[in-house]
């Protein structure tokens, strides 16, 4: 079924709305002097002027980073804006590096919420009264963020517990600023058509998954389950067990974790631990997220992880999770490794096959572009390389190369600018990504090698053939259609894809050969 359109009545009471929330916006803005990006803008400057006429701008502001004034602005406007602000500090290639820098300290600490909110969204939600599901609840939370607040619990058999509870309100108002994103986007994709290289309306798409996710917090118990299952008897990483029985879609309970912060690096030599190890297993554990599984912690900031007594690293938080499939992990790998070595045409030869850059653009110029920013890094102490950054610097050749945005890497770009942080706070000797260059060139002889190779192939081929039945059914099934003129196609279109031996011989007859040769290629990789 198509979509609706909107009427145009619709349309413009959206846009109205919209009008008047930007207003207000702008106002918060120009009192903390962060307009700027609006001086590049036809009538920008006007705006600018006109706009600072009723919002005054605050003291102090002009002795502040653009970056840091927008930061500033961005914890005023509340949870959407936050969440904005972290996704930009991914995005270099929009703002530049100082200001990703600057928008990339944001944090969604916020004021809590009442306890007896929270007590009553539990009781709701679990349909039981609080006495009953709990033996003491502590009415202080630990933690108050953009979407939940965290208390903690005793459970009746006498067990800690965590307990996770959404911000009455907060899934209506996510959902407001995101329908203003996205309406931004989209006006931006229509009168600046050169932004459609950088998928706006993808990215603010991928950024209204990732808060759809966060409204339901069983998918975040199911995450944290799942990423407990990859690392079940690896020592390095620890996951908090999931109580269900305690558990909803506003509601979330885990078992209590103890630890030092990772960050509090006095705090954790006086217990005795080596922060060169502690970078050692948060490098393992990180390439084990990306590369083995393909399902990784995308918001790996300090507050989200504990180091235990026994060393091990323990992660809370799994509200945004990051996903890459088997063939950006190999693309990834691929660049990582030819970067460090310094095989430049490796690298811009693995964005040519991923089609990250046009086929019609130069492989020897886009060569030369990787060399002038692997070059001057490859030139300084290992300690001083940073494959963040490095990341961040190939997105300034994107207009020159015509790249377009990658949506699906950008939370993997994010993670990867967290991890190096927090790896060289904790020592700054060690670089992260030396450290897992062993477990990178080891899995990519496993995974890149030909008997790999030829065993994923066979995997995609049976995947492939087990499909096959479904597509051609849906084949036999349009050709039907066409046939009882339930769709209208131009009638040679018809006549060629029907052919003269009957309904869908035609078109079926090409697809039961390519099954059988499908089939052949299997039986010769079975034997092989």
């Amino acid at each position: 079924m198509a979509a609706l359109t909107p009427s145009p009545v619709a349309s413009g009471l959206r846009a109205l709305r919209h009008l008047g929330v930007l207003f207000r916006i702008a106002a918060l803005l120009s009192r903390h002097d962060a307009l700027f990006a609006l001086r590049r803008v036809p009538l920008g400057p006007t705006f600018i002027f006109l706009i600072g006429l009723v919002a005054r701008k605050r003291p102090g502001m002009s002795a502040l980073r653009p970056g840091e004034r927008l930061a500033l602005a961005f914890q005023q406007l509340g949870p959407s804006f936050i969440k904005l602000g972290q996704a930009l500090s991914t995005r270099s290639d929009l703002v530049g590096e100082t200001m990703a820098a600057d928008l990339s300290g944001l944090q969604d600490r916020l004021p809590p919420f009442p306890t007896e909110d929270a007590i009553a969204m539990i009781e709701a939600e679990l349909e039981l009264p609080i006495a009953s599901i709990f033996r003491s609840f502590e009415s202080v939370p630990v933690a108050a963020a953009s979407v939940a607040q965290v208390h903690f619990a005793v459970t009746a058999d006498g067990r800690d517990v965590a307990v996770k509870v959404l911000r009455p309100g907060v899934a209506d108002a996510f959902a407001r600023d995101l329908d203003l994103l996205l309406w931004l986007a989209q006006i931006g994709e229509t009168l600046q058509p050169a932004l459609r290289r950088l998928k706006p309306i993808e990215v603010v798409g991928q950024l209204q998954e990732s808060v759809l996710y966060e409204m339901d917090l069983r998918l975040e118990a199911a995450a944290a389950a799942e990423l407990a299952q990859n690392f079940r008897g690896d020592p390095q990483l620890r996951i908090p067990a999931v109580d269900w029985s305690r558990t909803g879609k506003r509601v979330m309970t885990l078992e209590r974790i103890h630890g030092i912060p990772v960050d509090e690096r006095d705090r954790l030599i006086a217990a005795g631990h080596d922060p060169r190890e502690i970078v050692r297993k948060a490098a393992s554990v990180f390439f084990s997220m990306v590369f083995r599984d393909g399902f990784f912690h995308a918001d790996l900031h300090p507050g989200n992880l504990f180091v235990a007594e026994d060393g091990a690293i323990i992660a809370i938080d799994f509200g945004i999770m990051g996903r890459l499939d088997r063939k950006h992990r190999y693309f990834i790998a691929d660049i990582l490794l030819a970067f460090l070595i310094g095989d430049y045409r490796r690298v811009a030869q693995v964005h040519f096959d991923a089609g990250f850059v046009p086929a019609t653009e130069s492989l020897d110029g886009f060569t030369q572009a990787c060399r002038s920013i692997g070059e001057p890094l490859l030139e300084r102490p290992l300690e001083q390389i940073s494959i963040a950054r490095l990341l961040s610097q190939l997105f300034e050749v994107t207009t020159q190369f015509r790249m377009e945005t990658q949506p699906q890497l950008l939370m993997l770009q994010k993670t990867m600018v967290l991890a190096e942080g927090l790896g060289r706070s904790l020592e700054p000797s060690v670089n992260m990504w030396h450290l897992s260059r062993p477990l990178i060139e080891d899995w990519m002889r496993l995974n890149r090698s030909g008997p790999a190779r030829a065993m994923h192939t066979l995997a995609d081929l049976v995947g492939g053939l087990e499909r096959l039945p479904a597509l051609l059914g849906d084949v036999e099934r349009t050709l039907q259609q066409l046939g009882n003129g339930g769709l209208k196609l131009h009638p040679d279109t018809v006549r060629g894809m029907k052919g003269q031996r009957g309904p869908g011989l035609g078109l079926a007859l090409p697809l039961w050969i390519a099954a059988a040769a499908l089939c052949v290629i299997a039986l010769h990789y079975f034997r092989s």
